[in-house]
């Protein structure tokens, strides 16, 4: 070893040379560095575990630690985290030399700093988390040492580089032992959570460990309502500079929570079956902000608007829809409850219906009213879509709820649902895609139903679906004659005319 690398680390000779030895180096950086880079590959963890190399740069991370050698210290915590990765034998070392114990020491220095290295905290909480790989035995002596206290700390930390990681310590504790997501999820565990999404509103996510923890709290297990009411109590005092009091009965990290649930939720559609408690619950959020939203503003652009209540109420709109989408994914068991059947049990379609009845009709349709002087729909009392696409998410969930259910084709019938949602077959500036999820819904609402396929034909007869926006876009209701079966057809030769 040099001389200027001895005065350095006088009194560490006895830790050092092993690390001199396995990398035949003669210095603790360069040593260091080939070690960090040999250990990327699994043969050469498998090899220095052998050479029980683990325990040695345990106690060089303790000993740096202490001299408050930060470039050492990073590179000691870097050779840790690559040793520790899917070795079991290292993995099993850090537990019996005492690592968890000797690195929180290390995370207590770092985050209670003016300034928190942020570097160094997220270098150990990826030692953690790939300790926490290992298995039950791992999870549990992190969680012993971590929960709740030292967890709530990190979540604090306002750093996308030390989230991510805090996330997949404890996703994989959860996801390997059930009754940590319920610990997790009680009055100890929730400001935790509560913490980590205040933190990602903040700064963001870089990796997926926050989806994938949110999807187990929350879709695969049963534990939303509570984190969506801790939300609630966590951020009581935010809304006091919003002029808008009607955001009160929500808050940001509330409307920020129903936006990436809905995300995970459409990205795993084929994935998870929601718990009928969770699907409820999004009823009831939609309802309440149904209530707070006064639809006298007609909205600029999409989710997210930037109005708390808009936001919640979109988002668990656009939730509801891919809940309804979800029969026929996966295979049921036939005792299995049905969580749309419930959905509509409690009113849904009668609430959508209502909304959709109460809303002024599409852009193409009100120039048509106007040009004609329609007087029967008074759209001077209408309202108006808070943000681009509300229309299109409405007629999605009662399509995917219309979707081979004669119930429910029946209950739009009967509720004279049929011309109202004929009359959402056009192309809408303020809701993009409003004509394909229109000729979905009208698909699901005839297929196998001869009744609403009567209705549509004696609409037809009585001229109440020639509307001129069909025709304009190519479209016609056809009827046959014979079995008075009708059906939303191209007309041939016909191309929608561009809109003024």
């Amino acid at each position: 070893m040099d001389p200027e690398s001895l005065l350095e680390f006088n009194g560490l000779e006895d830790v050092l040379q092993p690390l001199l030895c396995a990398s035949n180096s003669s210095s603790l950086k360069e040593a260091l560095e080939l070690l960090i880079e040999a250990s990327r590959s699994t043969v050469a963890r498998a090899e220095l575990a052998l050479r029980n190399i683990l325990p040695t740069v345990l106690k060089l991370v303790e000993s740096l630690h202490h001299k408050s050698n930060c470039e050492y210290l990073t590179k000691s915590l870097k050779l840790l985290r690559n040793l520790c990765a899917g070795e079991i034998a290292n993995q099993n070392a850090f537990l019996e030399q005492n690592g968890i114990e000797v690195v929180l020491n290390v995370l207590k220095s770092a985050a209670v700093l003016p300034n928190p290295d942020f570097g160094v905290i997220r270098m150990v909480l990826q030692v953690l988390a790939n300790v926490s790989l290992a298995g039950e035995k791992h999870q549990q002596a992190i969680w012993h040492k971590f929960f709740p206290n030292e967890f709530l700390v990190l979540a604090r930390v306002c750093s996308q580089e030390t989230n991510d990681p805090l996330c997949m310590i404890l996703y994989t504790c959860c996801d390997g032992r059930p009754g940590l997501a319920t610990e997790l999820c009680r009055d100890l565990g929730l400001p935790i959570v509560a913490g980590i999404i205040q933190t990602v509103v903040s700064v963001g996510f870089g990796e997926d460990w926050f989806k994938l923890l949110l999807s187990r709290l929350c879709l695969e297990d049963i534990h939303f309502p509570r984190l969506f009411f801790k939300l609630c109590k966590s951020s009581a005092s935010e809304n006091s500079g919003i002029s808008d009091p009607r955001d009160d009965l929500f808050s940001s990290e509330q409307a920020f929570l129903l936006r990436i649930i809905s995300e995970i939720l459409n990205e795993r559609m084929e994935e998870i079956r929601v718990p009928s408690e969770f699907a409820m619950f999004v009823l009831g959020i939609f309802n309440r902000s149904v209530k707070v939203v006064d639809f006298v503003t007609r909205g600029k652009s999409g989710l997210p608007t930037g109005s708390i209540s808009i936001d919640v109420m979109g988002y668990s709109l656009i939730i509801l829809r891919d809940i309804c989408a979800q029969e026929g994914v996966g295979d049921l068991k036939k005792d299995s409850l049905d969580v749309v059947d419930m959905l509509i049990s409690n009113d849904l379609i009668d609430i959508l219906l209502s909304l959709l009845r109460d809303l002024e009709p599409p852009a193409i349709i009100r120039k048509t009213l106007k040009e004609s002087e329609n007087q029967e729909w008074n759209l001077c009392s209408s309202k108006l879509c808070p943000y681009k696409g509300f229309r299109k998410d409405m007629v999605a969930v009662i399509g995917n709820c219309a979707y081979r259910r004669k119930h429910v084709q029946d209950e739009i019938r009967q509720k004279s649902g049929i011309l109202l949602l004929l009359q959402q077959c056009v192309t809408d500036y303020d809701n993009p895609y409003l004509r394909e999820w229109g000729i979905w819904s009208l698909r699901n609402l005839l297929e196998g139903n001869a009744e609403n396929q009567q209705a549509v034909a004696d609409l037809e007869l009585q001229g109440s679906v020639d509307i001129p926006e069909l025709a304009r876009h190519g479209l016609r209701v056809e009827v046959d004659q014979n079995t008075h079966r009708a059906k939303l057809v191209n007309i041939p030769g016909s191309y929608p005319k561009p809109d003024d």
